[in-house]
């Protein structure tokens, strides 16, 4: 079983050309899942697992409290790990074609709202020195871009087009997209490369620490975690959902939504559909407090 994992993972890294990070996540997954097997039935083989085992994986995830949202990605994985092995010939039947996921209630992407992301930088005070350049220059560059943090944590500083103001990303099956940004987000990039040129900082990549080394994950969330923190009471204080604001602010300012589409890197529309949702509520909102029919 430990070889078809990692014939898993190397067949995602070279021929699917996975990021490390989804990589990681298939693993764990799939770790997860042999060690539920192993606790509740003990002895099995591969072509043993029927479709009932993945069922029972499933319930025992949900008697946990894991969200439908992380039960499907966790069924996802399972999917592509055994399509897998039925095309390398180690499996003839794929069990998991068989099972459904748990239904997901929809919501709306969270997002904050223009007069708070606006006070983050009238207001909001950045602890001084590089560290503060650095992390200013993460929040602006998430809102101004809609980068997911996989994206931003690979930035390097080739990628950053000052003179015409765009960026170049690398978002997921590594398609390219380039994203132009405004005339404050290239101040903020400019006095930041100051900044760490003058702290001997000659790492390639982008946005790193005080030792030379790369952003990780934990990092950016804890920085955007912590300012979000200061201007909204909002429960979610992602990356992501600056992600969301970005989307959501252009549109509601009346930006293109196949434009938007692009600048996101979805793959298709119906992906970026759901920020139009936001900017309904924000006219049902107005409809309401305007209208003297309205009701309200």
């Amino acid at each position: 079983m430990e070889e078809a994992v990692k014939g898993f993972i190397s067949y995602l890294n070279l021929q699917k050309r996975a990021s490390p990070l989804t990589s990681k996540n298939y693993e764990s997954d799939l770790i997860q899942f042999f060690s539920f097997l192993k606790s509740e039935f003990s002895s099995f083989s591969l072509p043993e697992i029927t479709h009932q085992h993945a069922r029972a994986f499933m319930a025992h995830l949900m008697d946990n409290k894991q969200s439908a949202k992380t039960v499907n990605r966790k069924l996802s994985t399972l999917k592509s790990f055994f399509k897998y092995l039925v095309r390398s010939h180690v499996l003839t039947i794929n069990p998991m074609q068989k099972v459904q996921g748990p239904k997901i209630a929809k919501k709306l992407p969270v997002f904050i709202d223009e007069g708070q992301i606006d006070s983050i930088f009238s207001d909001f005070t950045f602890t001084p020195g590089f560290e503060g350049f650095r992390d200013k220059l993460v929040i602006d560059i998430l809102y101004q871009t809609g980068l997911r943090r996989a994206e931003i944590m690979s930035l390097k500083e080739t990628d950053v087009d000052l003179f015409n103001g765009q960026i170049k990303v690398l978002g997921k099956r590594n398609k390219e997209r380039i994203i132009p940004f405004g005339l404050g987000l290239k101040r903020n990039l400019e006095a930041y490369l100051n900044v760490k040129k003058e702290q001997n900082l000659l790492n390639p990549f982008l946005l790193v620490t005080l030792k030379n080394t790369p952003l990780t994950a934990q990092k950016v969330t804890k920085i955007v975690n912590e300012v979000l923190g200061a201007v909204t009471t909002n429960s979610k204080k992602s990356p992501h959902v600056l992600r969301h604001t970005f989307a959501t602010h252009l549109l509601n300012n009346g930006a293109d939504i196949n434009a938007v589409k692009e600048l996101l890197g979805h793959a298709s529309l119906s992906a970026t559909q759901i920020y139009t949702h936001n900017t309904i509520e924000k006219l049902k909102k107005s409809y309401n407090q305007a209208h003297p029919h309205s009701g309200n």
